[in-house]
C-alpha cells in the first residue's frame, strides 16, 4: 500500500526537484533574480549549485585599497626591560620545573620499562596479551617524554639571558629502541 502511495505521489513531486531557477554571478554576489540579473548584466552560472557563505569579510574590500594591506602592522609597545627580565626569569623557572618533572617521570618510566621487559603482573602471567600491551604503551610513554623533554629544552634556549641550567640530578635522555 505503501510502495502504491509512493509511486503515485512521485510524478507530482519530481518536476518540483527538477523546476529550479538559473543561478546567476554578478561579479562577487550570485542571484536567481532573473529581472535583477538583466539589469545588473550577470552571466549564468552552468551546473546551478552554488553555496554562499554570509557574514565573511568582503573581498572587494579588502582589494579596494592594496596600499593599506601592504604595509606592516605597527609595532607592539616595548616594556620595561626589569618587568621584561622577571617574565623572561619566571618563564624560565617555570619551564626548568616542568623539565624537571618530565625527567623524573622519564626516569620512573625507564625503570618499569626495564630495557624491554617490564615484570610481569598477575595477570600479565595469564594473558600474555596484556605483557605485550603495556610494554608497547611503556615504550610509546618514553618517547613521548623523550620528545616533552627534547621540546622544553628548545623553549628554554630560546629564552634570552644565560645558558639553561640542568636541574640537579637530572637523568640524561636515552633513545628507546
Amino acid at each position: 500500500m505503501k510502495k502504491l502511495l509512493v509511486l503515485l505521489l512521485l510524478p507530482l513531486v519530481a518536476p518540483l526537484a527538477w523546476s529550479q531557477s538559473t543561478i546567476y554571478r554578478c561579479g562577487n554576489e550570485y542571484t536567481n533574480n532573473a529581472n535583477r540579473a538583466k539589469e545588473l548584466g550577470c552571466k549564468a552560472v552552468d551546473g546551478g549549485h552554488v553555496t554562499v557563505i554570509h557574514g565573511g569579510p568582503r573581498p572587494a574590500a579588502a582589494a579596494a585599497s592594496p596600499a593599506v594591506a601592504a604595509r606592516s602592522p605597527a609595532p607592539a609597545p616595548r616594556a620595561d626591560s626589569s618587568a621584561q627580565r622577571a617574565r623572561d626569569s619566571d618563564a624560565r623557572a617555570i619551564l626548568n620545573g616542568e623539565l624537571a618533572r618530565s625527567q623524573e617521570r622519564m626516569a620512573q618510566l625507564e625503570l618499569e620499562y626495564n630495557n624491554g621487559y617490564p615484570e610481569r603482573t598477575a595477570l600479565e602471567l595469564r594473558n600474555p596479551q596484556a605483557h605485550i600491551d603495556r610494554t608497547a604503551s611503556l615504550k610509546a610513554q618514553i618517547a613521548r617524554y623523550q620528545s616533552d623533554i627534547a621540546g622544553l629544552r628548545r623553549e628554554i634556549a630560546r629564552l634570552p639571558g644565560a645558558a639553561p641550567e640542568a636541574p640537579a640530578g637530572a637523568p640524561a635522555v636515552v633513545p628507546v629502541n
